[in-house]
């Protein structure tokens, strides 16, 4: 038996037949597709999905928003469901490359379907058609393929039938997960085929826990009974295997501390007796100091980036060795460690058995403790400065952390503000944290915020943007009123790029082109520019308000929770005041000749840091 569709409607009916299941829990794999329809798609995908209700359709104003809307929502969903975006050919296309690229290093499925140029070639070139002179068979959406875990362009109406269950089995994979596009030629879309109606039939995606090998446990216990200062790194895998509470078992019993990555925080409650807080060059002392001594190194879930590791500067001990628990392999391997490929919930289970009744020495223990006591203090030191006006990035974070309840969810990606949430941000629940660093995407936070509210609905959504990552994509404002999502967002107005600005600054330059000011005299020096962010926000139908001061800031958003609409609450933010780094540092190279006597004492100052970076 067959059924003759178009290519675009075969399309949709398949996505919305397919499931997803781990541990038992079935759940539908895709929960709706998101679009801005061009000529390059309307008349095909558009067309199918007004004819077939059963995907939910979303209209976004921004292609690259709306791959960040749908990684967010895989995150939150620890990777068991997705959405699918489709754009029409040339720019709406190409706008989702950004996207394409934060979703694929976060590890996170999506399902990309931009349009694509004639595959008859008759009516070339089309509108946004970039013409070759070495080959016709080229089109934007190559731009694609290094960005994404898995490619194709369907130019035959049949050629889904094989494209799509590989896409699938990529974007189900805890290993191999990223974003998947599949390129639509317009006249292809339009296409019918007789399809075979086994094609369409309801298909569950059994997720597996792999498990390790049993040598390799053994080993691994064997070194960790071994060890006197042995130190666990979460990552985001452990989150993604739904792990948090083994994770803490483990650590309860062992007594070996936990610190975590961006991705990995929550692993642990910030109040649990092993925990650490935040590691590498937006890590806490604790966590910084006892990783510089640390012995043993379990990795679990983490691909060991430049941050967690300090610019691998981060471990000093001469005998430092590293276990590695990571479904994925190419990352269980790094830091020339002992691999332990597979699920991060099972592996842990099998290794609590293996190491038997091991745990650290109680002076270790001691020192665990006296280093947390001392964080809680300086976190509240840091809380309340009583700084300014305007106050201080810490105080605000402190304020929202109050103000959020504990299952309430905190956005962010990109500048300071994921540092200074790394380490202050105190989270009582696994998923309460939710930080895209690993492209550290500006403009991401307000659209990451609309996919967790989506595939989180019964939690609060606290966005916190700087100013400058709101100018780049606030317009999805729109969207969370047009669908109902409503989100609470934070606006820190330091009046330009505070995070590069620092930086900049020591670096040894002057921090040129990261304010907000009128040119004057041909530079960028003259006044500060006056942005009215409460005026901005109101124009896309939100609430919003300013608030000047700690008592304001904490009125406004106890206001926002309790509302049912979308609300923006601007506050400005001292720009020279920095929580500091702890024990740590980052390779940003600085200029080995200059005139500028800054310039040359920061790179006196680098050239001494380098000499820590360790090779393993």
């Amino acid at each position: 038996m067959t059924s003759r569709l178009t290519l675009a409607q075969a399309i949709i009916l398949f996505l919305q037949n397919q499931y997803s299941e781990r541990d038992g829990r079935e759940q539908r794999l895709f929960e709706g597709c998101l679009g801005i329809f061009g000529h390059g798609n309307v008349a095909g995908i558009g067309q199918a999905l007004e004819q077939n209700s059963g995907l939910p359709y979303y209209l976004f104003r921004n292609e690259q928003a709306m791959v960040h809307t749908a990684a967010a929502f895989a995150k939150t969903s620890n990777r068991l469901r997705t959405l699918v975006c489709t754009t029409s050919i040339g720019p709406g296309a190409t706008n989702m490359i950004t996207g394409a690229a934060g979703a694929t290093i976060n590890r996170l499925p999506v399902l990309l379907l931009p349009g694509d140029v004639f595959a008859k070639r008759v009516v070339a070139p089309v509108l946004q058609q970039l013409e070759s002179a070495a080959s016709q068979d080229i089109s934007v959406n190559d731009c694609f393929k290094p960005v994404s875990r898995y490619w194709d362009r369907i130019t035959r109406p049949e050629q889904i039938l094989t494209a799509f269950p590989a896409a699938m089995r990529v974007l189900t994979s805890p290993a191999d997960t990223g974003a998947v596009v599949l390129s639509l030629p317009q006249d292809v879309q339009a296409e019918a085929f007789n399809y075979p109606r086994q094609f369409f039939e309801k298909r569950v995606w059994h997720i597996p826990r792999a498990r390790c090998d049993s040598d390799s446990l053994k080993k691994a216990a064997q070194w960790i009974r071994s060890s006197r200062q042995p130190l666990i790194i979460a990552g985001g895998g452990v989150l993604y295997s739904g792990a948090s509470a083994t994770l803490a078992e483990f650590a309860e019993k062992t007594g070996i501390p936990v610190v975590e990555t961006q991705a990995g925080k929550g692993s642990l409650l910030y109040n649990h007796p092993q925990a650490l807080g935040a590691i590498g060059v937006t890590g806490t002392p604790g966590a910084n100091l006892i990783a510089r001594e640390a012995d043993l190194v379990i990795g679990i879930g983490t691909r060991y980036s430049d941050f967690t590791t300090a610019s691998q500067s981060a471990f000093q001990s001469q005998s430092i060795r590293f276990i590695n628990i990571n479904v994925c392999e190419f990352d269980a391997y790094k830091q020339s460690a002992l691999p332990l490929v597979g699920d991060a919930l099972m592996t842990l289970k099998e290794l609590t058995e293996a190491i038997q009744s091991f745990k650290v020495e109680g002076s270790y223990s001691a020192r665990v403790k006296l280093l947390r006591e001392n964080w809680e203090k300086e976190v509240d030191r840091l809380h309340n400065l009583n700084y300014g006006p305007p106050i201080s990035q810490g105080e605000v974070i402190g304020v929202v952390n109050e103000v959020a309840q504990a299952r309430d969810v905190v956005v962010c990606a990109a500048g300071s503000l994921p540092g200074d949430l790394h380490k202050m941000w105190r989270t009582r629940d696994c998923k309460a944290y939710h930080l895209e660093y690993g492209y550290s995407c500006m403009g991401y936070e307000i659209c990451g915020g609309l996919g967790v509210k989506m595939a989180a609905p019964d939690r609060e959504v606290f966005v916190m943007v700087g100013d400058g990552s709101y100018l780049m994509m606030a317009q999805e404002i729109v969207t969370s009123l047009q669908e109902g999502y409503k989100l609470n967002i934070v606006v820190l107005d330091n009046h330009g790029f505070s995070s590069i600005g620092g930086l900049s600054r020591g670096c040894g330059n002057r921090g040129m082109g990261t304010e907000y000011r009128y040119r004057r005299n041909g530079k960028l020096d003259g006044e500060l520019i006056a942005v009215d962010f409460v005026a901005n926000a109101k124009s896309l139908g939100a609430d919003a308000v300013r608030a000047s001061s700690k008592q304001e800031l904490q009125q406004a958003l106890e206001a926002a929770r309790k509302s049912k609409k979308t609300s923006v609450v601007v506050v400005e933010t001292a720009y020279d005041q920095r929580v500091p780094g702890y024990e740590s540092w980052w390779d940003v190279p600085i200029a080995e000749v200059s005139e500028v006597e800054s310039v040359r004492a920061a790179r006196n100052r680098y050239v001494e840091a380098v000499k820590k970076q360790r090779t393993f």
